[in-house]
């Protein structure tokens, strides 16, 4: 059976919501159905490609190849570039590079650490104090096991990812926010029983530092 890729600027493929008619409530579960349907497609089938990242570059990937991280309730990674330095530990302050998607649209990059620019134009790295919940717990899963310098690629289930609005990294253009936020917590679509792909998020991290408190 042939495979079908899927570009990470891309990630699910265009379709038509049909037209509110008379068959009212069929034709809602149909769209429903249909979601769900392309999602799972596309987790089960997916490739990468390097075109929404110019900052490192790797071979495509596909989904067999991330491997889920012990006891992180199913984050699942893939090391693009394995470190060399050290691996941090709860209470360590670290800094990250990271670009930050959202499967739910169509891969779309909500946040990226290289945007953030300072006086001289370089990028401005992420920093956090490890294990301290400042940050959505799927980066922290993430980031136990890696060495400074790596580069990992990671899928962060919804029960893992943004539990609230105040949660970190949080993107600081105002209306990537609103995009963000609601679309994870649309009160419609999750009474429809789409929680468990509304905010599934998938990041690139780049570990740049780690500096013992």
């Amino acid at each position: 059976m042939m495979a079908i890729q899927y570009d990470l600027c891309n990630l699910l493929p265009r379709f038509s919501v049909p037209q509110i008619s008379p068959k009212k409530i069929y034709a809602t579960s149909l769209s429903i159905t249909r979601r769900k349907a392309l999602f799972t497609t596309v987790f089960s089938g997916l490739a990468f490609s390097d075109c929404c990242t110019r900052n490192y570059s790797w071979s495509k990937t596909v989904i067999s190849d991330f491997a889920e991280l012990p006891n992180s309730g199913g984050v699942k990674a893939l090391d693009l570039r394995v470190g060399d330095g050290e691996t941090p530990a709860n209470g360590d302050k670290v800094a990250i590079h990271y670009y930050g998607r959202l499967a739910a649209k169509q891969g779309w990059r909500f946040d990226s650490t290289y945007d953030h620019k300072d006086g001289t134009g370089e990028p401005i790295p992420f920093e956090f104090i490890l294990g301290s919940g400042k940050v959505i717990s799927g980066i922290d899963m993430a980031l136990r096991s890696m060495n400074v310098g790596g580069i990992r690629r990671v899928i962060i289930p919804p029960s893992e990812g943004y539990q609230n609005t105040s949660q970190e990294p949080i993107p600081p253009n105002f209306f990537d926010r609103q995009r963000l936020f609601t679309t994870i917590f649309n009160p419609t679509r999750l009474a429809n029983g789409e929680g468990s792909t509304l905010g599934t998020l998938i990041f690139d991290i780049e570990l740049v530092s780690v500096r013992h408190q």
